[in-house]
């Protein structure tokens, strides 16, 4: 059932209006602290006055470096209410990229925790060095603990040239509490989501208040989500997985339970019990780790009515592990790139007609696949996914050759369509199929080796928790597959690399089967959780 959409104009309405109807109501949790939508949107509106006071204005950008926490909730809508833009940025970025960001985007304003301080202040020194006067503002975020080290970082940053460093609790006191006055149109820049994608130094995705009103809505109504729920957030909202649960959630109104890692699986599912948990957004790597809990008393999960996960297309050993856990949960698998937020989601009921597809687009959106050429093809067809809809970014920031060649004119007037760099195909029913991302298509023995294919085979192999495939030089195949997989404690050490071969010829082509595979015991990971290929080799 697809909801009748209330539209937004700009970004900071969602939480005005949840406000307005909702003044009572939890809006976050964390940490065993809690703010109703009345007092969230005090301190917005506080921290909003706090950053125009700075000389934040419109569309200027707020960098917030944080693990997820009320202070960096606060933080996203402060700078939305003051007309800027949000940067959220991983609590475990290094200080050379944290500088890099700064430097890019040309950040006002520097919101980050005190338990980063000596990450961000070593970033700031850089960032003074490169570009003196850009950064007007530094705010530090006590929320965490480490109170002890916030004279020193703020000593630190004044001494580097900022004039204006302060915590967030002295950035709020005496400041007004209605909202600032604001001059934002829906086409000007909301956020900023930096990521690296596969290859090369980190890139701004550009969006606007249209492009989060539309994708907030998009994916709510399909989620059939309401302000009775409660949603778990995990997820870093550096990530826009992450990001969108804490906008959807105060679209509707609905409570949102912030955690820092899902390191320890058990506490976390006592947590959502715990806390009358709803809506469970996950990825594969989560399922995985809980579907390698044994003998262990498992918490009442009964109210959980919906799980999500839109790293990849669902497995069946995960489809049956969020089954076991959650029986009455409906599973959501889902596919999207941070560039148009979602592409598709698979309505539940399919989720054992259409194994390994990840469903139809999304409300109020379009796809289909084309070849070289750019020309449209036909069910069963495997070309590069095209994407129209109100979701699609503005563009890469500060890279308009890379914004072309993702970015193209559509064939009306005025509109742009995104040339995903996915190598996917749909069926006669309009169901998609992610088969790999084009430059990671593996050129073998004169054939093409699509390395997802490769990983589905890898992954029906009892005892192989996890595994990524590449191309490596080879001297006479020109390229080779490569397979690194991680065992179980149960076959660990038992399966040589010619026992892999064996099982994946009897699933695979033969060119496809790899012609080497190193075991690992854990494969790098993003802190999303999804595999990091670059490096492996």
């Amino acid at each position: 059932m697809i909801t009748e959409r209330a539209v937004a104009r700009l970004v900071p309405e969602f939480l005005e209006r949840s406000a307005r109807l909702h003044p009572e109501k939890i809006a976050l949790i964390a940490r065993g602290q809690a703010l109703t939508y009345a007092e969230l949107d005090l301190r917005v509106n506080r921290l909003a006055h706090a950053l125009r006071a700075r000389g934040v204005g419109r569309g200027d950008r707020v960098l917030i470096h944080g693990d997820n926490s009320i202070d960096v909730a606060v933080a996203i809508w402060a700078a939305l209410k003051a007309d800027g833009a949000f940067i959220v940025v991983n609590a475990q970025v290094k200080a050379d990229k944290l500088a890099y960001i700064l430097n890019d985007s040309g950040a006002a304003a520097l919101i980050a925790d005190a338990v980063l301080a000596a990450t961000w202040t070593d970033a700031v020194l850089r960032s003074i060095s490169a570009s003196p006067g850009q950064l007007r503002a530094v705010m530090v975020m006590t929320g965490g603990g480490a109170t002890e080290l916030v004279p020193r970082a703020v000593e630190s940053a004044t001494s580097q040239g900022v004039h204006h460093v302060t915590t967030l609790t002295d950035a709020e006191e005496a400041q007004p509490a209605h909202p600032p006055r604001r001059r934002a149109l829906d086409i000007d820049l909301a956020g900023i989501i930096y990521t690296s994608g596969s290859t090369g130094e980190p890139k701004g995705a550009m969006l606007s208040h249209r492009n989060v009103e539309f994708a907030s809505w998009s994916v709510s109504s399909l989620l059939e989500k309401t302000s009775d729920d409660v949603v778990l957030g995990v997820v870093p909202m550096a990530f826009n997985y992450g990001l969108y649960q804490l906008l959807m959630a105060v679209r509707v109104g609905a409570t949102l339970v912030l955690e820092r890692s899902f390191a320890f699986p058990l506490q976390l599912l006592k947590r959502v019990a715990e806390s009358g948990v709803t809506g469970f957004p996950g990825v594969p790597t989560m399922f995985a780790m809980l579907g390698e809990m044994k003998n262990v008393e498992l918490p009442d999960l009964s109210r959980v009515r919906y799980v999500t996960s839109t790293a990849a297309a669902l497995l069946p050993k995960h489809v049956e592990v969020i089954r076991r856990l959650f029986p009455n949960a409906k599973i959501y698998s889902m596919y999207g790139l941070t560039e148009c937020k979602r592409v598709s989601w698979l309505p539940p009921e399919d989720l054992d007609r259409k194994p390994g597809s990840v469903g139809v687009p999304i409300p109020g959106t379009e796809f289909w696949t084309v070849d070289a050429e750019g020309n449209r093809l036909g069910p069963g067809e495997s070309g590069e996914l095209v994407v129209r809809g109100s979701h699609i970014m503005m563009g890469y920031w500060k890279k308009p050759e890379l914004t072309a060649k993702f970015i193209r004119p559509g064939p009306h007037a005025c509109e742009v369509l995104f040339y995903t760099g996915d190598l996917c195909r749909i069926d006669g029913e309009g169901y998609l199929y992610f088969i790999a991302r084009l430059d990671e298509v593996i050129k073998t023995r004169g054939e093409k080796v699509a390395p997802r294919e490769v990983e589905a085979a890898l992954e029906k192999i009892e005892g192989v928790l996890e595994c990524a495939v590449i191309g490596v030089e080879d001297p006479l195949l020109g390229h080779a597959v490569k397979a690194f997989v991680v065992l179980d404690e149960a076959r660990a050490g038992q399966y040589t690399e010619k026992d892999i071969q064996v099982r994946c010829g009897q699933l695979l082509e033969n060119y496809m089967v790899p012609k080497v595979v190193e075991f690992r015991d854990a494969l790098p990971k993003t802190a999303m959780g999804k595999i990091v290929k670059k490096g492996l080799g």
